[in-house]
């Protein structure tokens, strides 16, 4: 495989090269470089070796990302910037690479538009890597390191099996560079292939249709979550300019979205299945129920005997030996199988991933709460139901207040660590969780306390 994102690291911009742009400004090669430079140079004369990496803006982030990948740091990425989820993490970084502090106790080099460094692209000995932190199926967040090789190895996979389909595209996303898929789909590999990419995020339909409109060849990178919910702002009708290609990924897209989508932009998007610890395993367009997934040709899979776990063989991998996941398939041929759904209790909601065991575990250390349970609701749509066994505390505030009091406090304990929308949004306050003889919760009648509101 041809090593297209070192091959592009090593070398820099072309000075000429369209690196990013949004409705008011554009960022060429020559201009990058400068602010590369100048964030080398600050990162290489400072001690720390672990910095936390995070900013709004993409190409500021593209700065940061390749300054610091050069400079030969551990970038530590973030799921979010809650105040709970970095104080989880502040013994994992020793300084702060972003937009803002962020964390006032630690050293901070600061990201903005203004930077500038007379010098040329920086060269490197021995690049840095990335940690990227996930929810571990124990509930406490889990590093996750990505090498430059590792990344090398997708980026120059996509390249070799999408390119086809993206003639001249600048690329745009609803999706955050802050996680495993837009870092990679918005950031990296538009940067090795020479790929303008847009510095926002999009955010409202009427956004994207203006640079639908603007750009003959777009490649939109975006969500099921969002997908779903744009044939609607689109009215369902059929529109003039479309994308070239859209990628969605961070969980399963329906069958209904995915037509939808066909329906108002001419094909389906293209699905890609993964997670931040394998990169991308496979990807598939769907025509009809059930449809499979196709591996890319890299890789190699196969399904466990015994409980349908997927094995997976994968340049993207740190190790050369077989990686056991968590996600249960059907293999149907070789390199092509079907998802059966999940053998953990890490679940997706708005394609964030999240622990039902940490968030259970924050719910338990709030004084009104005894005990918590979490549930995954499919209808109408997914979303998280708590079921909760209040304290003596709670109740009193039960009954005192009502129950939209009780919702609100757990709501705002839970915001230290999670984002808003991946809360639950159905509560109930049973006087006793539903167990069994063992003590283990009954799924079943958690699920029968959410049938009527």
């Amino acid at each position: 495989m041809t090593a297209l994102l070192k091959h592009w690291l090593r070398h820099g911009p072309a000075s000429q090269q369209l690196i990013s742009f949004n409705h008011h400004d554009i960022l060429t090669g020559e201009a990058f470089t400068a602010q590369v430079a100048a964030i080398f140079e600050a990162l290489s004369q400072h001690k720390a070796k672990r910095w936390l990496l995070a900013c709004d803006s993409s190409d500021l982030f593209a700065v940061g990302l390749c300054a610091g990948l050069l400079a030969g740091k551990q970038l530590i990425l973030p799921a979010n910037t809650q105040s709970g989820t970095l104080s989880e993490l502040t013994h994992e970084f020793d300084a702060v690479l972003a937009d803002s502090p962020l964390c006032e106790a630690k050293d901070y080099v600061a990201l903005h538009k203004d930077l500038k460094h007379p010098g040329p692209w920086p060269t490197s000995q021995t690049f840095g890597e990335l940690i990227l932190f996930t929810s571990g199926s124990s509930g406490q967040p889990k590093a996750i390191t990505k090498t430059l090789d590792q990344l090398d190895a997708e980026v120059t996979v996509l390249e070799q099996t999408f390119a086809n389909h993206l003639p001249q595209c600048s690329v745009i996303a609803t999706v955050s560079h802050q996680h495993i898929y837009g870092l990679l789909f918005k950031v990296l590999w538009p940067l090795a292939a020479s790929r303008p990419f847009l510095s926002d995020l999009v955010e409202y339909p009427e956004t994207l249709t203006y640079y639908a409109n603007l750009f003959p060849n777009l490649c939109l990178i975006s969500s099921p979550a969002q997908l779903s919910r744009l044939p609607d702002a689109l009215d369902h009708q059929p529109q003039l300019r479309a994308p070239s290609l859209i990628f969605s990924s961070g969980g399963p897209l329906s069958l209904e979205a995915a037509n939808a989508i066909a329906h108002c932009y001419g094909k389906p998007p293209i699905e890609v299945f993964g997670s931040t610890e394998t990169g991308g395993i496979a990807y598939r367009r769907q025509q009809d129920n059930q449809q499979s997934w196709r591996a890319f040709t890299t890789h190699e899979i196969k399904q466990d005997p015994d409980d349908g776990a997927l094995w997976l063989k994968s340049p993207y991998l740190e190790s050369s030996d077989w990686l056991r996941c968590d996600d249960k398939i059907q293999l149907i041929a070789p390199g092509e199988f079907v998802l059966q759904g999940r053998l953990d209790r890490i679940v997706k909601i708005e394609e964030k991933r999240l622990s039902l065991v940490q968030m259970e575990a924050l719910l338990e250390n709030h004084p009104l709460v005894d005990q918590a349970a979490l549930v995954v609701l499919e209808q109408p749509r997914v979303q998280l139901g708590a079921a909760i066994r209040l304290s003596t505390e709670g109740n009193a505030l039960l009954e005192q207040e009502g129950k939209l009091a009780v919702n609100n406090a757990l709501k705002q304990h839970l915001l230290s660590q999670f984002e808003r929308v991946t809360l639950p949004r159905r509560w109930r306050y049973p006087a006793e969780l539903p167990l069994n003889t063992q003590g283990k919760r009954i799924h079943k009648e958690l699920l029968e306390l959410f049938l009527h509101d």
